[in-house]
C-alpha cells in the first residue's frame, strides 16, 4: 500500500524503519516485546502482550461483531515469524485507517511509557482537528494539505493528548506561543458558551417542576395563589436564612438549615444556575411598593445576518437539532396515540357499565325511591386475582365526575339498588387501573345506600351545583385523598406513594414514630424499587440517631427480617448497611455495626461467613470511633455464634487478637464480654479449644519472654487476659466430656450451687451455667465432678489430663521466667491462677495445682545452704503461688498454709543471703488487700522473734511494704511494738533495718502519741553516743528524711528533720574518711533538694536550712566541685529570699532551682532532683548536663 494512503502526516515507513535501526538493540525486539516490561498507563487495558491481541480486542473496538479482515490480516502478521514481521508504524496506520481510535490511543500510550513514541500517532492525537469533524471521510484517510504558511505547527490543547503531559515533543521546533494562546482562547470561549447553555437549561427545568395539576386551581380560581416553584422556594429559603444570620437568630437558622438539608445555604449558585442574586429581604421589603409597571410602546424589528459572521459549524448543527426535534415530536405523537387508545377503551367500558346499571334498575322493586350510584362489586373468590395495583378504592370524587346514570327517568322510577356483577364483569373492571367507581368488598360489609331527593333536576344541574363544593382532586395529594383503599394491597401502594413525601416534613425528634409505618409498607409492598426506597428512608430517617432511636430501628429491622426471610434480607437490608459503612456520622456507622449483629440470625449462612464478616472486619480495622468498634466487636461475637464454616477459624483468631490489641478499653472490654466467649464456644464445637486456641496463646506468651528487646507487658497482658477469659469455656469442656456426663440427669434432689463457688463472670456468656445450659444441669455435673476427682480419679478423662499434664506445667514454667520485679506481670498471673483455681474447684486445686508448685519450690530447712536448689525461690513463682493459688480459698487451713509458706520463704531467703525480691512482691501484692494485713503481721512477728538476726532484718524491712493502707489502730497495736522490739536487740543491723519503717509511720500516721513514740526512737538513734560512729545508720536516716520529709507532718519536719540534718552536715565536715564523707554528702544533697520544695519559715531558714547548706557546700568544694556550683546558687537564692522577707508569702514554697533555669523550668529541675540516686558519679553527670 502507498504510504500516502495511510499516513495523514506524510511520514513514510522507511523513515520509521530508519528510526528503529538507530535504536540499536531495540530494533531486534518483536512487537510483543515492545508491549511488555513496563507499567500500564492511565488509558491502557489491564494486560496486552502483543499488538495482534491489541487489534483483536473487543473491549476497545467500535464494534463487538468482529474485526475487519484488514485488522485480522495485520494480527496474523503480528504473530508470524521474524521474516514476515511488520513495523509498528504499519500497525498504527492500519488502526487509524479502520477507525480503531481507542485501540490506537492505547498503543500510543504504551509506546510513550516505553520511550518509543511513533510520530504518526503523536501527530494524530495532538491535532484537535481530528476530533472535531462531525461527518465525512475519516481524517486518517486524507492527505493533510500544506497551506501558504507552510505546515501547521502543533499547538497545545486541553482537549487533546497534550493535556496529559506524557512527554513533550516538537514537530519542527518552531511552535509559536501566539498559536497556542489562540487555540486555548478558542476552547475557553466554547467551554463558557457550553456552561451558559447548561445553566439556562437547568434553570428552566427547575422552574418547570411544578405539576400541571397544581396550576389548574390558579387558572380556574384567580383568588387562589399559584403554587410556589422549586426555584422560587430555594431562593426564598436562601434569603430567609441570610436574614436570620444577619440579625443574630442563629438557633433559628440552624433549625431552618436542618429542615432544608437538601440546600447549601452558603453558596448562592446552589439555588439555581445562571440566576443573579437578589437583594436581601430588608431591601425587598422597603422597595416592594416603589416599582411601577412602565407602559412602553413596542415594535417588531427584523435584522439580517451575514452568513460569514456565523460560526463555522452553525449550518452543520442545524440538521442535528432538527433531527432531535423530530424524534421528540414522534415520541409525543406515539404517547398521544396510546392515550387515545386507552380513552376509547375506557369509553366503551363506561357505556357497558351504564347499560348494566340500567338493566339492574329495571329489575328492582319500585316501592322505594332511593337510588344508589356505585361500582361493580369486588370479584368472586373463584375469579382470577386482579393485578396488585388495581386501584381498588372508594372514590369520593363521583359527585364531581360525569358518572351519574344517563337515564333520568330510570333514576326517578328506580328503587333500592344492590350492586351485583358476574365474574366476567369483575375481571374486565380489574384490568383498568385506578377505575373511579369501585365498591367496598362484599365480604367485609354490605353495600352502602344513599337517599336520592325526589326532585326533577337534571344531572348536569346537580353536578354544576355540587361543583361549588371546593375539592382539590387534581393534585397529587388530592388524588390520594379522594381515593380510599379497600384492601391491604391498596393500602400498601398508597403508603409507598405517600411516605416519601411525609418523612421530610416530620420533626427530627419525632421521626421514629414513622418507623412502624415504613417497615410495614416496605415489608408488604409488591414493588422492589419502592421497598428499596422505603428501606433507604428508614436508614436515613434520623441524621444522628441516639441509642433509643437506634434500638427502635434495629427492632424494626429484625421484625422485617423475620417476616420476609433470608433472601430478601440479603437483597434489601444488607445493601442499606453497605451504603452507610463509611458515613461521616459515627452514629450512622454505629447503626450499621449493630444491624450486622442483629440481622445475623436471619441471613443465609454463606453471607454471614463472607460478606458480613468482611464488612465488620473492615470497620474494626479502619473506623476511628471507639463506640463503633465496640459495636463491631459485639456483632462479630454474634456472628461467631452462628458461623459454621470451619475454614474461618484462622480469621476469627486474627480478629480476636486485633480486638484485644485495640487502644480503647471499651473495645477490649467488649472483646472479653462477647467475642471471646462466642469464639470459644465455636472452638469447642470444632474440638480445637485445647488443641489450637489455648496452645496458640501460650506459644505467643513464650515468644514474648524470649524477645531480644525486653518484655512487652502490654502484649503479655493481652494474651494472658484472653487465656483468663477462656477458663469458663475450658471448665465446661471438662464437664461435658467427662466419664460421668452420660449419667447426669435432673432427677432427684440436687444440692444448690454455692454463691461463691465460681468467681463473678464479667458477662453472662462467661457464666459456666450459661455455657452448660442451666444452673440445675451445672449443679448435677459439679456433684459428679467432685465425686470423680475424690474417689474415681482421672483415668480416661482426656480433657482433664490435658489440663493437668500439658497446660499447667507449661504455664508454671512460663511463670518462672517472668521478671519478679514487675508488679504488673505478677499481678496478671496471680489473677489468672486465682480464677483458674476458683473455677476448677478446691479438690482440683489441692490435688492437681498445689502439688505441682510444691514440687518445684521444694521448701525445706535442709536446703538452706544449697543455694542452687533454691534459685526458684527468687523468681516470680513464689509470689504467684502465694497470691494466686494459696489465697483462692479463705478457710482456716488455707490461711495456715499461706502463713507457713511465707514464713518458710522468709527464713530460707534470709539464711541463704538470697535476694528478697520475690518475698517483697508477695507482701506488696497481699498488702494491697486489707483482709490480709493481720495474716502478714503474723508472718512478720514470726520473723521478729526468730533467733537469727538475718531473719529479723528481713522482717524489719518487710514492715515498710505493708504500712501504706493499714489502719492506724493496727499500726499502734501490732507494728510499733514489733519495731521497738527489734530496736531493743543487740544487733545494729537489725536496728538500722527498722528506720525505713519508722519513717513510713511518720509519713502516713496522724496519731500524736504514736508519732511521739516514733520521734523518740529516731532521736535515740541520732543522740545516743553508741550510734555516733554508725555510718550505715546515718546514711539510712538521711535517706529516710529525704523520702518522708516533704510528706510528713510540718511540725515533725521543722522541729526534728531540719535541725538534725544541720547537725549531720556539721559533723560530716569533721569526717576524716573520705569515702564516708562523700556518701553522707551525697545523701544530704538529695535530702536538701527534696526539702527545698517545702515551706520553710524564715527562722528555720536562717538557723538550720542555710547553715546546713553552707556545711554541705564546704564538703562539696573538696569532694565534688560540680555539686558546689549548684549549692552556691541554692544558698544565694535562699539569702535573697531571707533579705526580701518574702519567704512563704510570695509563692508559698521555695524553689531553689529558679536561678539556674528560670521560673518556667522549676518543675523539671525538682523532678530531676527526685530521680537522683546515691551514685555520686551519676549525680555529677546530671548536674553537668543541666549546666
Amino acid at each position: 500500500m502507498a504510504a500516502g494512503n495511510v499516513n495523514p502526516f506524510n511520514v513514510s515507513d522507511s523513515e520509521e524503519e530508519a528510526e528503529h535501526r538507530q535504536d540499536g538493540a531495540d530494533s531486534e525486539r518483536s512487537p510483543s516485546d515492545e508491549a511488555q516490561g513496563h507499567s500500564l498507563g492511565p488509558f491502557s487495558p489491564p494486560a496486552y502482550s502483543e499488538p495482534a491481541v491489541l487489534l483483536s480486542s473487543t473491549r476497545t473496538s467500535p464494534s463487538v461483531d468482529g474485526i475487519p479482515a484488514s485488522a485480522a490480516a495485520v494480527a496474523g502478521i503480528g504473530v508470524g515469524s521474524a521474516e514476515t514481521r511488520v513495523s509498528l508504524d504499519a500497525i498504527a496506520a492500519q488502526l487509524l485507517r479502520d477507525q480503531y481510535i481507542l485501540t490506537a490511543l492505547e498503543l500510543h500510550t504504551e509506546l510513550l511509557e516505553a520511550g518509543r513514541e511513533l510520530p504518526r500517532l503523536r501527530d494524530y492525537f495532538s491535532n484537535p482537528g481530528n476530533f472535531e469533524r462531525q461527518s465525512g471521510t475519516p481524517p486518517a484517510c486524507k492527505e493533510q494539505g500544506v497551506g501558504p504558511g507552510g505546515p501547521l505547527n502543533r499547538a497545545g490543547s486541553i482537549s487533546t493528548l497534550d493535556s496529559l503531559d506524557f512527554a513533550r515533543y516538537s514537530d519542527d521546533g518552531n511552535r509559536e506561543s501566539d498559536e497556542r494562546v489562540a487555540v486555548l482562547e478558542f476552547e475557553l470561549r466554547k467551554a463558557k458558551e457550553t456552561i451558559q447553555a447548561l445553566r439556562a437549561n437547568l434553570t428552566q427545568a427547575a422552574e418547570c417542576e411544578i405539576p400541571s395539576q397544581e396550576r389548574k386551581n390558579y387558572k380556574s380560581s384567580p383568588e387562589i395563589q399559584e403554587p410556589i416553584r422549586p426555584l422560587e422556594k430555594r431562593a426564598l429559603n436562601f434569603l430567609v436564612n441570610e436574614y436570620l444570620l444577619k440579625n443574630e437568630y442563629k438557633l433559628t437558622s440552624i433549625t431552618f438549615s436542618d429542615e432544608n438539608d437538601d440546600q447549601d445555604f452558603e453558596l448562592w449558585d446552589d439555588v439555581g444556575l445562571n440566576i443573579p442574586k437578589p437583594p436581601d429581604l430588608l431591601h425587598v421589603y422597603r422597595n416592594c411598593g416603589n416599582s411601577l409597571p412602565l407602559n412602553m410602546n413596542t415594535v417588531d424589528v427584523a435584522v439580517s445576518v451575514d452568513p460569514s459572521d456565523l460560526p463555522g459549524d452553525y449550518f452543520s448543527q442545524e440538521p442535528v437539532q432538527q433531527t432531535e426535534q423530530q424524534e421528540v415530536v414522534q415520541e409525543l405523537e406515539y404517547q398521544i396515540s396510546l392515550l387515545n387508545t386507552e380513552k376509547q377503551s375506557l369509553a366503551e367500558q363506561i357505556k357497558k357499565l351504564q347499560s348494566d346499571i340500567q338493566a339492574l334498575q329495571r329489575n328492582v322493586s319500585s316501592e322505594t325511591t332511593t337510588v344508589m350510584k356505585s361500582t361493580p362489586s369486588k370479584q368472586d373468590p373463584l375469579c382470577d386475582k386482579p393485578p396488585l395495583d388495581n386501584g381498588q378504592y372508594l372514590d369520593i370524587r363521583g359527585v364531581t365526575e360525569t358518572d351519574s346514570p344517563p337515564d333520568v327517568n330510570a333514576t326517578k322510577t328506580s328503587t333500592t339498588t344492590t350492586t351485583t356483577t358476574d365474574c366476567t364483569e369483575s375481571i374486565t373492571t380489574a384490568t383498568q387501573p385506578h377505575s373511579k367507581l369501585k365498591s367496598q368488598s362484599q365480604r367485609s360489609k354490605s353495600a352502602v345506600l344513599f337517599d336520592q331527593p325526589n326532585r326533577n333536576l337534571s344531572p348536569v344541574f346537580h353536578q354544576a351545583l355540587l361543583s361549588f363544593c371546593r375539592m382539590s382532586a387534581d393534585s397529587r395529594l388530592g388524588s390520594e385523598v379522594s381515593r380510599i383503599a379497600d384492601s391491604e394491597q391498596s393500602v400498601m401502594l398508597m403508603l409507598g406513594r405517600c411516605l416519601p413525601h411525609i418523612v421530610p416534613n416530620v420533626l427530627l425528634a419525632k421521626r421514629e414514630e414513622l418507623i412502624p409505618l415504613i417497615l410495614c409498607t416496605a415489608c408488604l409492598h409488591p414493588e422492589p424499587k419502592e421497598r428499596d426506597q422505603l428501606l433507604h428512608i428508614l436508614f436515613n430517617l434520623i441524621k444522628r440517631p441516639d441509642d433509643e432511636q437506634r434500638q427502635m430501628i434495629l427492632t424494626g429491622c429484625v421484625a422485617f427480617a423475620r417476616h420476609v426471610g433470608p433472601t430478601r434480607v440479603e437483597a434489601e437490608l444488607l445493601p442499606q448497611c453497605w451504603e452507610q459503612i463509611n458515613h461521616k456520622y459515627p452514629e450512622r456507622r454505629l447503626l450499621v455495626a449493630e444491624a450486622c449483629g442483629a440481622l445475623a440470625p436471619y441471613l443465609p449462612k454463606e453471607i454471614r461467613s463472607s460478606l458480613v464478616l468482611s464488612m465488620l472486619q473492615q470497620m474494626l480495622a479502619e473506623d476511628k470511633a471507639d463506640m463503633v468498634r465496640e459495636a463491631v466487636v459485639k456483632s462479630l461475637g454474634i456472628i461467631m455464634g452462628y458461623i459454621d464454616d470451619a475454614d474461618k477459624y484462622s480469621q476469627g483468631f486474627e480478629l480476636m487478637l486485633l480486638s484485644l490489641g485495640d487502644p480503647s478499653e471499651r473495645v477490649v472490654s467488649a472483646t472479653h464480654q462477647v467475642f471471646i466467649p462466642a469464639f470459644a464456644a465455636w472452638c469447642t464445637e470444632l474440638g480445637n479449644l485445647q488443641s489450637q486456641l489455648m496452645p496458640s496463646l501460650l506459644t505467643r506468651i513464650e515468644k514474648l519472654l524470649k524477645g531480644e528487646y525486653g518484655l512487652d507487658e502490654h502484649k503479655l497482658h493481652m494474651y494472658l487476659s484472653a487465656l483468663q477469659s477462656l477458663i469458663p469455656a475450658l471448665f465446661a469442656v471438662l464437664l461435658q466430656n467427662a466419664p460421668f456426663t452420660s449419667r447426669a440427669n435432673l432427677q432427684g434432689d440436687v444440692p444448690p450451687i454455692e454463691v461463691t463457688r465460681f468467681p463473678r463472670p464479667v458477662s453472662p456468656l462467661q457464666d459456666v451455667a450459661t455455657i452448660v445450659g442451666s444452673r440445675e444441669q451445672l449443679a448435677v455435673l459439679l456433684q459428679l465432678y467432685d465425686h470423680q476427682l475424690q474417689h474415681e480419679g482421672t483415668t480416661g478423662w482426656d480433657s482433664l489430663l490435658w489440663v493437668v499434664n500439658q497446660f499447667l506445667p507449661q504455664i508454671i514454667e512460663i511463670v518462672g521466667r517472668i521478671n519478679v520485679t514487675s508488679s504488673t506481670c505478677v499481678h496478671e498471673f496471680s489473677r489468672f491462677f486465682w480464677r483458674l483455681c476458683r473455677t476448677f474447684g478446691k479438690i482440683f486445686t489441692n490435688t492437681k495445682v498445689k502439688p505441682q508448685f510444691q514440687e518445684i519450690l521444694r521448701l525445706s530447712e535442709e536446703n538452706v545452704d544449697a543455694t542452687a536448689g533454691n534459685g526458684i525461690l527468687t523468681k516470680a513463682t513464689v509470689p504467684i503461688y502465694a497470691t494466686g493459688v494459696l489465697t483462692c480459698y479463705n478457710q482456716e487451713e488455707d490461711r495456715k498454709l499461706l502463713v507457713g509458706f511465707l514464713e518458710d520463704v522468709m527464713t530460707t531467703l534470709s539464711l541463704s543471703h538470697a535476694p528478697l525480691d520475690s518475698l517483697k512482691a508477695s507482701f506488696v501484692e497481699l498488702g494491697a488487700n486489707p483482709a490480709y494485713h493481720e495474716l502478714l503481721l503474723t508472718v512478720l512477728w514470726y520473723g521478729v522473734v526468730h533467733t537469727s538476726a538475718l531473719v529479723r532484718c528481713t522482717a524489719a524491712r518487710m514492715f515498710e511494704l505493708i504500712l501504706r493502707g493499714m489502719s492506724e489502730a493496727l499500726i499502734d497495736k501490732r507494728v510499733a511494738p514489733a519495731l521497738i522490739t527489734l530496736c531493743s536487740g543487740p544487733e545494729f543491723s537489725v536496728r538500722i533495718s527498722t528506720i525505713p519503717a519508722f519513717g513510713t509511720i511518720m509519713e502516713t500516721v496522724t496519731q500524736k502519741e504514736l508519732l511521739e513514740r516514733v520521734k523518740m526512737q529516731l532521736a535515740s538513734f541520732l543522740e545516743d553516743p553508741q550510734y555516733q560512729d554508725q555510718h550505715s545508720l546515718h546514711m539510712e536516716i538521711i535517706k529516710t528524711f529525704g523520702r518522708v520529709g516533704p510528706n510528713a507532718e510540718p511540725r515533725f519536719r521543722d522541729e526534728f528533720v531540719l535541725p538534725h540534718l544541720h547537725k549531720l552536715a556539721l559533723c560530716n565536715n569533721q569526717q576524716t574518711v573520705e569515702s564516708k564523707r562523700i556518701d553522707i554528702a551525697t545523701q544530704l544533697f538529695e535530702a536538701y533538694s527534696a526539702l527545698s520544695c517545702c515551706f520553710i519559715s524564715e527562722e528555720l531558714m536562717v538557723n538550720h536550712f542555710l547553715p546546713g547548706l553552707r556545711c554541705l557546700r564546704t564538703d562539696m568544694e573538696q569532694l565534688s566541685p560540680e555539686h558546689e556550683v549548684i549549692l552556691s546558687s541554692m544558698i544565694k537564692e535562699c539569702e535573697i529570699k531571707v533579705e526580701n522577707k518574702g519567704i512563704g508569702e510570695a509563692q508559698g514554697s521555695i524553689s531553689i532551682a529558679a536561678s539556674l533555669v528560670g521560673e518556667d523550668a522549676k518543675t523539671k529541675f525538682l523532678s530531676k532532683m527526685g530521680q537522683l540516686t546515691t551514685s555520686g558519679a551519676m549525680l555529677a553527670n546530671v548536674f553537668q548536663r543541666k549546666k
